[in-house]
């Protein structure tokens, strides 16, 4: 998956419909939070016995796209989207998003959620790049004729997902100098920018809004313990 992730995340970034943001000042930014990101997820490996685990090959990248979005493929690929930038709004935004998407890779998300799908389906799965005139994401193909029992199912293992990078994310960006508190402000802007009709939470691959940021809350005194201005 991870060799795939690298393949897609080229092509991506060398796809003619891709506008990579190059010399600005947001550009620089994502560059600057990503590093320091980056060196405090190596040192808590280190010091957490797991460095041996995983191989890293880090790459950011500010892409030029009206979506609210921002990710990190197995490797430490990212990609942060302008979008977003409105709402993180400072560093220490960004630092949660990037946090968080980052927490998401080192969880190892990607395979965990494979997996489950082809478990729920009882098929196979075929995680594969498409590579046609245009290219395109590393793709999870899943069969849609799993039932509604199961579909809920993935749905709730996804938002555990979600908790678990939140709870990551807090202590990456404390470990690299951004205050955890920021964390806070960033997800009500976040829910602002979302606000409207949602599905219940029980049918949402995230937590609700809500309980996002009660929960982040809760965690702010643990990621604390790791902040250094």
């Amino acid at each position: 998956m991870q060799q795939q992730a690298s393949l897609a995340y080229n092509n991506l970034l060398k796809d003619p419909k891709t506008k990579v943001v190059k010399g600005t000042a947001n550009a620089q930014m994502v560059q600057n939070v990503g590093r320091k990101i980056a060196q405090a997820v190596e040192t808590y490996l280190q010091q957490n016995g797991y460095a041996n685990q995983y191989q890293f090959s880090w790459e950011f990248n500010l892409i030029e796209s009206n979506e609210v979005n921002a990710w990190c493929m197995p490797g430490g690929k990212v990609a942060v989207y302008t979008g977003i930038l409105p709402v993180t709004q400072n560093e220490a935004g960004l630092a949660t998003v990037m946090g968080h998407e980052i927490a998401h890779a080192i969880a190892r998300h990607s395979s965990e959620r494979a997996s489950h799908e082809m478990a729920a389906q009882g098929l196979g799965v075929g995680v594969g790049l498409a590579t046609n005139k245009q290219s395109q994401l590393t793709q999870v193909l899943v069969n849609q004729l799993y039932g509604v029992g199961s579909q809920v199912a993935l749905l709730k293992y996804s938002r555990s997902q979600e908790s678990e990078a939140d709870r990551m994310g807090l202590t990456f960006m404390a470990m690299a100098g951004y205050n955890p508190n920021e964390a806070t402000a960033f997800w009500k802007r976040m829910a602002a920018k979302a606000s409207g009709q949602k599905p219940p939470e029980f049918l949402s691959t995230h937590p609700s809004d809500e309980r996002r940021i009660a929960d982040i809350q809760s965690l702010i005194p643990e990621a604390m313990k790791y902040y250094k201005k």
